[in-house]
């Protein structure tokens, strides 16, 4: 849909010029009480393409939530050319549960495409992804890293796709992963259609990250002058940022139960043979080195300071030319540490 016709949502009919807040019907509470996924239209009145932006697909991950809240105050949409549908929670029930999941347990990024018959999870993919999604010409969905788990801000997308990888590459975060596609997955459906689609990880769940929101913000905005959505800005050329592709990425595992101590932070660069962190008994008794695998950047690590035998602590990614990646990473980080003057 790239022309600016009559857009219907829900049996809403959403007109070119015209701001519109959509409530979607999802399953109601035990209690009788209706639930809705709430939606917002904004339409230009020149036309241009259709862009979904989503959060909450994991109902527990709530930097998305914020980066759509500040999108739909920002006075360039005044200039909107085309539509921008932004759903902030997705998954109603797991938002408010604060749980990643729906009350069936059942993960609804792995519950696409869904069935209007099936379990509360199928049914509400089945609606996300017929009137939404299905209305839309690009789409960016915007997620963090687990509970007790951070993830540098990254792009995750099938970049073997020209106009995917394009897109990908206008978000401006610093690192971008061709990553595989899981079954079920809202990014599989995406592939299947050859429906350009972004995702984007920062920061951890049930928590806000304000250099995270505040990349996924300008990311989408620049996502959308990429599409002549928006105006183009003059900007200093200092705040442009080239992304770097991972050639591949690996979790690094605790080789014993214990306390860990003695972390490396995201985004920080590594080699390999170097020490990332300690396991130890409570006793002090004894100590493992957990070591990286590989030279490389860590844009995935867990918070906690305790592990099993296995668990994953560091994700660590392999680049072409690592001082090229970990160039791109403090250039982000300069970036960021100035807009918090």
């Amino acid at each position: 849909m790239t022309k600016n016709d009559a857009l219907e949502i829900c049996n809403a009919i959403v007109e070119s010029g015209v701001r519109e807040s959509i409530d979607l019907p999802v399953a109601d509470l035990y209690t009788g009480t209706s639930l809705y996924m709430p939606v917002k239209v904004i339409r230009g009145k020149r036309p241009g393409p259709v862009l979904f932006v989503s959060a909450a697909v994991h109902g527990d991950e709530l930097n998305g939530i914020e980066i759509v809240r500040r999108l739909l105050v920002q006075k360039a949409l005044r200039s909107i050319r085309g539509t921008l549908i932004a759903v902030p929670v997705v998954n109603v029930h797991g938002f408010l549960n604060q749980s990643r999941y729906l009350p069936d347990r059942r993960d609804l990024n792995r519950s696409f495409p869904g069935s209007a018959k099936g379990s509360i999870a199928g049914r509400m993919a089945h609606t996300f992804l017929n009137e939404i999604v299905s209305k839309a010409d690009y789409g960016i969905d915007l997620h963090t890293g687990a509970i007790n788990r951070s993830n540098f801000p990254q792009i995750r997308a099938n970049l073997d796709d020209k106009a995917t990888f394009d897109l990908a590459r206008s978000f401006g975060a610093p690192v971008m992963l061709n990553a595989s596609i899981r079954d079920g997955s809202l990014r599989s459906c995406a592939a299947e259609q050859n429906f350009p689609m972004l995702v984007y990880e920062a920061g951890e769940a049930l928590r806000f990250d304000e250099v995270a929101i505040r990349a996924g913000l300008r990311g989408v905005l620049k996502v959308m002058r990429y599409l002549d959505m928006l105006p183009p800005i003059k900007t200093k050329s200092t705040r442009q940022i080239a992304p770097v592709v991972a050639a591949s990425t690996s979790w690094v595992r605790a080789p014993a139960s214990g306390i860990v101590s003695r972390k490396i932070g995201l985004g920080t660069r590594v080699v390999e043979g170097q020490q990332l962190a300690l396991v130890g008994d409570p006793l002090g008794e004894a100590q493992e080195k957990v070591i990286a695998p590989f030279d490389g950047i860590v844009i995935g690590c867990s918070n906690l300071p305790l592990a099993h035998e296995g668990d994953a602590l560091f994700n660590v990614a392999a680049f072409k030319s690592v001082s090229r990646a970990e160039t791109k990473v403090e250039q982000f980080s300069a970036i960021h540490a100035e807009l918090e003057k």
